[in-house]
């Protein structure tokens, strides 16, 4: 990938089909509950409260489970997995890794640890995931390209 091929910053990777299925389900599982707790009518309001509550709760799940981006900017990347966001400066990053069998991209860093990066998976859409995972190499040779040694 050439500097003109680089993507323009800033540029948010992310599963989108996952992301599109896992928010759509949470959406169904939400109303139908929902529809559920409103047309049985033998329930009462706790039961009826717990019905919606339990459509929520799945949804806020499958919200989490549906987060994971890495978003990149001039200055910086950001990484949001489930539980968790990371900010990296770009030098920090000293290699951007996706073996065959991998569930997701993994960042090496200096400090010698190695990040999972969830936002670019290749379990759905894999030629995406291939594309964005040489699109973020490529940014992070290029904006690292000169290292102190």
């Amino acid at each position: 990938m050439t500097t003109t091929d680089l993507p323009a910053l800033p540029v948010t990777f992310r599963p989108g089909r996952t992301r599109a299925v896992l928010l759509a389900l949470g959406a169904v599982m939400f109303v139908v509950l929902t529809v559920v707790a409103l047309l049985l009518p033998h329930l009462g309001v706790g039961e009826r409260l717990s019905f919606v509550f339990t459509g929520a709760l799945a949804f806020g799940v499958l919200w989490m489970l549906a987060r994971p981006r890495v978003h990149a900017e001039e200055t910086c990347v950001t990484v949001v997995n489930i539980a968790s966001r990371r900010r990296l400066e770009w030098a920090e990053i000293l290699q951007v890794r996706l073996r065959p069998g991998d569930p997701w991209v993994f960042l090496d860093l200096s400090d010698g640890t190695s990040l999972p990066v969830l936002g670019i998976q290749p379990g759905v859409a894999r030629e995406q995931a291939l594309r964005d995972a040489r699109a973020l190499r490529a940014l992070v040779e290029a904006r690292t390209a000169v290292r102190p040694t």
